[in-house]
């Protein structure tokens, strides 16, 4: 017999599992890569939505910036004197000598003009350039009234003439239309651009037919524009604004450029390959990597301005917005592909060994995490660092545990020394004191809470606004506070400005009432006194406040219209006398309604005729139909009437008059209103100031 020849072992398994090992060592790769390009695209999206809250920003900028041109030159439209002088002017046919008091009107034009010209800055910005000797100066900026047909019946010293692109801009105006002549340069190479508002005839209403002339105002684009573009807070040195429009098959450029090129001075076919100004007028809204003016591969979004041919391309070149996201990319690549290697051969040893496969796996994850670590509080700093505003987390012993880059700049501390010191010594014990109060009124509160409080000295006083978050570990555990305190000094102050600034005007007005109805005097700024007592009373919001208090000053505004004759007769009068004072009342809204008041005061007088029942004057409105307001001023007038002596009779005493308050309830009177009236008599020391009223001798007859 023969020996049967030796099996000789099978290679399958080996084979197969080296397939296996290589698909998985394909596989991984593909993933890694596969991974980085989708961090890439994260990076990018991160960008996409940075660059888009930065553009919106300058645009809204810019839109304000237009919007407040339009302010200066609507100021003077809506001047009481300017309307009532065109309109005498369009009615004398366009003979400035047959208006009232000419010479004197047209010297306050002029003033108000050049007043208006210096606030809005529609002047010449001063240029050593300008001054060449033997050269007729030629205006540049500056504020003009035109007339019914266009021509300029006052200017300012610097307005340049009406002619060429100037004329053709106010001849194409249709009737009415508030326009912008587009940006040009000037005859000294400076950009250039004009605004029209319509001036209308006084106690008329906006319709075309009642516009009696126009307001032009011409001013450089400088500065006050171009500086608008630049974002507070930008850390990336390449990061620009542009203004562009398209004008046929090219592209303008508005402002100055990163380079040097001054503004209006660069123009760029529109189907230049890959040009991101031309891929943002065509896609506003959009983004995408593609090439500027420089031929630099940049990051590129824009927005539209309203209203005019301008778009606001935002930028940022590609190289420095994704540096450190690429060098970080690559240095990953390299790192998870030498993973990838390590993993194949620790699988290759685990198939050998199976001892190592759990190792590799926590490795894997722990690098993961790592990273994913590392690029959340990345994300983090830019989007804290890039905010004007201070934000900082505050925890239950009083240390920061976190600050952005403003806060570290308040301070002059490095940012990254904050971290764990105490508030006191960062700030200042009364800083540190304020901002535990809040820590400490917001842990109490369980919610957001947000703070507007004056902080410093006389001399370094400031209006801030806090908005406190509370911040938990557990969701039964308090971790502390994050505060982002914004400084709004400047926006409080012009508020308060723009307040006082309202309030001499209704004292203005009620002066020329009281001058004219001398029975009445006082009448008018009593009412407002008590309307505004009783919405108080009654704990109405700041602007219904003042809407009542307002209206009731100036309620009696129209009967300026009203003759003299009429307001000052002792005796009664006739129906139609009668009919012409209580038509004036509603002639006052028409008075107020171009006037910027928070609270709805023209609505409140256009309202205050109108009776509980429904049985008053315009519309016939009825109960809560009726604004608040409205009903307070109506309660507070027939008060004030009641007690107030007259030349044909006594006042009322305070008792007689609420009874006859008491007595219209539920026809002419809100029974809450003439309650509240009540209140503020009997409770808050009322009686005392109207009694007094009534002890006021009774003027004279005439």
């Amino acid at each position: 017999m023969t020996d049967a020849a030796p099996t000789r072992p099978s290679s399958a398994p080996l084979l197969i599992a080296g397939v296996a090992l290589l698909i998985l060592v394909v596989g991984g790769v593909i993933g890694v890569l596969r991974f980085v390009e989708t961090e890439r695209d994260r990076d990018l999206r991160a960008w996409q939505s940075r660059l888009g809250i930065v553009a919106d920003s300058r645009a809204a900028a810019v839109s304000r910036w237009i919007d407040a041109q339009f302010g200066e030159i609507a100021s003077l439209a809506e001047n009481p004197a300017l309307q009532i002088y065109m309109t005498e002017l369009a009615q004398a046919g366009g003979n400035q000598r047959a208006v009232t008091d000419h010479a004197a009107q047209a010297a306050y034009l002029r003033i108000l003009l050049t007043v208006t010209a210096s606030r809005g800055g529609f002047v010449a910005a001063s240029s050593a350039s300008d001054a060449q000797a033997n050269v007729k100066r030629v205006g540049v900026a500056g504020l003009a009234l035109l007339d019914r047909g266009g021509r300029a019946i006052a200017a300012t010293a610097g307005m340049p003439p009406l002619e060429g692109r100037i004329l053709a801009f106010v001849k194409t105006a249709a009737p009415g239309e508030r326009r912008m002549l587009d940006m040009d340069l000037d005859f000294g190479g400076r950009p250039q651009v004009a605004f029209l508002a319509p001036i209308f005839a006084v106690q008329g209403s906006t319709a075309p037919s009642d516009q009696v002339g126009s307001v032009l105002g011409v001013k450089e684009a400088g500065p006050d524009l171009f500086s608008l573009l630049v974002q507070p807070g930008a850390t990336e040195r390449s990061l620009e604004a542009l203004l562009v429009r398209e004008r046929g098959a090219a592209i303008d450029y508005l402002s100055p450029l990163a380079d040097g090129t001054l503004p209006l001075r660069r123009t760029l076919a529109r189907n230049t390959p890959a040009l991101a100004e031309a891929f943002g007028i065509a896609n506003p809204g959009g983004f995408a990597v593609l090439r500027d003016y420089r031929d630099t591969e940049v990051l590129a979004t824009s927005r539209p301005i309203s209203g005019t041919t301008w778009t606001l391309i935002e930028k940022v070149d590609r190289a420095d917005a994704l540096a450190e996201s690429d060098t970080r990319l690559n240095r990953l690549l390299i790192a998870l592909l030498l993973i990838a290697a390590l993993m194949a051969t620790g699988l290759w040893a685990v198939w050998r060994h199976g001892a190592s496969r759990r190792a590799a796996a926590a490795m894997s994850r722990y690098r993961d995490l790592a990273v994913q670590h590392e690029r959340q509080e990345r994300f983090l700093r830019l989007v804290t660092d890039s905010q004007p505003t201070s934000m900082m987390l505050l925890d239950e012993g009083g240390r920061l545990r976190f600050a952005n880059r403003s806060v570290a700049d308040h301070v002059g501390v490095p940012q990254e020394d904050l971290v764990g010191k105490l508030a006191s010594s960062v700030f200042g014990p009364s800083p540190a004191k304020r901002y535990e109060a809040l820590r400490d009124k917001v842990k109490a509160l369980g919610r957001t809470l947000v703070a507007v409080e004056r902080v410093g000295l006389n001399g370094s006083l400031r209006v801030v606004q806090a908005t406190v978050v509370p911040v938990r570990e557990t969701s039964d555990q308090f971790g502390g506070t994050l505060i982002v305190e914004e400084d709004i000094t400047e926006a409080v102050t012009e508020r308060e400005r723009r307040e006082r600034t309202l309030r001499h005007v209704v004292r203005g007005l009620l002066a020329a009432v009281d001058k004219r109805d001398p029975h009445a005097a006082n009448h008018s700024s009593m009412t407002g006194s008590l309307s505004r007592a009783i919405a108080e009373d009654m704990a109405l919001s700041p602007h219904d406040i003042e809407a009542a208090e307002f209206a009731g000053c100036l309620m009696n505004l129209g009967k300026i219209l009203v003759p003299e004759s009429v307001l000052t007769r002792s005796g009664p009068l006739s129906a139609a006398e009668r009919q012409l004072v209580r038509e004036s009342m509603l002639a006052s809204v028409d008075f107020v309604a171009g006037i910027e008041f928070d609270g709805p005061v023209a609505e409140t007088l256009r309202q205050v005729g109108e009776r509980w029942d429904g049985t008053g004057q315009p519309k016939g409105l009825k109960a809560e139909a009726i604004l608040l307001p409205a009903r307070i001023v109506t309660v507070a007038n027939a008060y004030v009437a009641m007690v107030s002596p007259r030349a044909h009779r006594p006042g009322l005493d305070i008792d007689a008059a609420l009874a006859a308050l008491f007595g219209g309830i539920g026809t002419a009177y809100d029974r809450r209103v003439v309650a509240a009236l009540a209140n503020y008599l009997d409770n808050k020391s009322g009686r005392v100031t109207w009694s007094e009223l009534s002890a006021v001798p009774l003027l004279p007859p005439t």
